[in-house]
């Protein structure tokens, strides 16, 4: 087995085993949402609870869409035998990210932690799309590369919400810091953590040596 095969393979775990948590803890074990809105205090705006729940619902079942979505992109063999679903399930994926963003647009006003996080979750709406588009538009010119990487890139932000929790946990219970600043530290490492990460992937299972020249890489 290849080290990009077992690189797969570990993908696959880590999203099966990151969405079956998820959809366990929001759906089944506290579907209310009880102890994260326990946080949220002194908030600039009344938060619509049961429109909060309807969103969130919605921003967790396409954010798994987006996570799975971006997997089977990731296959070597599909892309290879069945380009035509290689796209489609590419172009699912960028539709899976846009409704990611616009969900959590909605939410962001409402963010822990007051207007600082508010801020970090419109950059990241921000950017994360952005990365994704410019992944399509680099297929679009040919650069096989250039668009796998910028994936690997986006796909990455696909686990934000699992380095937050992570790290905040680590900061909350490990160090015994107040939640809130936890949570802080959490959002404003995530994105340099999850880029370095790519940046990982990148130079270890796709080093570039004059570029891509592979005829069966598509969006």
């Amino acid at each position: 087995m290849t080290s990009r095969q077992q690189g797969y393979l570990g993908l696959i775990l880590l999203m099966s085993l990151f969405i079956f948590y998820v959809l366990y803890m929001y759906f089944i074990y506290d579907p209310q949402a009880a102890a994260f809105l326990g946080h949220k205090e002194d908030l600039k705006r009344p938060l619509q609870e049961s429109l909060w729940l309807n969103i969130m619902a919605g921003h967790i079942i396409v954010a798994c869409v987006a996570m799975i979505a971006g997997a089977i992109g990731f296959s070597e063999r599909l892309r290879r035998r069945r380009p035509d679903i290689h796209r489609i399930v590419g172009y699912l994926y960028v539709g899976a990210v846009m409704l990611v963003v616009l969900s959590s647009g909605y939410m962001a006003p409402y963010a822990t932690g007051g207007k600082m996080n508010s801020v970090a979750f419109n950059m990241m709406n921000l950017f994360w799309p952005a990365m994704t588009v410019w992944a399509v538009l680099q297929i679009r010119k040919k650069r096989l590369a250039s668009h796998r990487r910028w994936n690997i890139r986006s796909y990455a932000f696909c686990y934000t919400n699992l380095s937050i929790h992570l790290i905040t946990t680590a900061a909350y219970k490990g160090l015994s810091l107040p939640y809130v600043l936890s949570y802080t530290i959490g959002i404003y490492a995530t994105v340099p953590l999850l880029l370095l990460v790519a940046e990982v992937i990148i130079r270890t299972l796709y080093p570039v040596a004059g570029g891509s020249t592979d005829p069966h890489a598509h969006a």
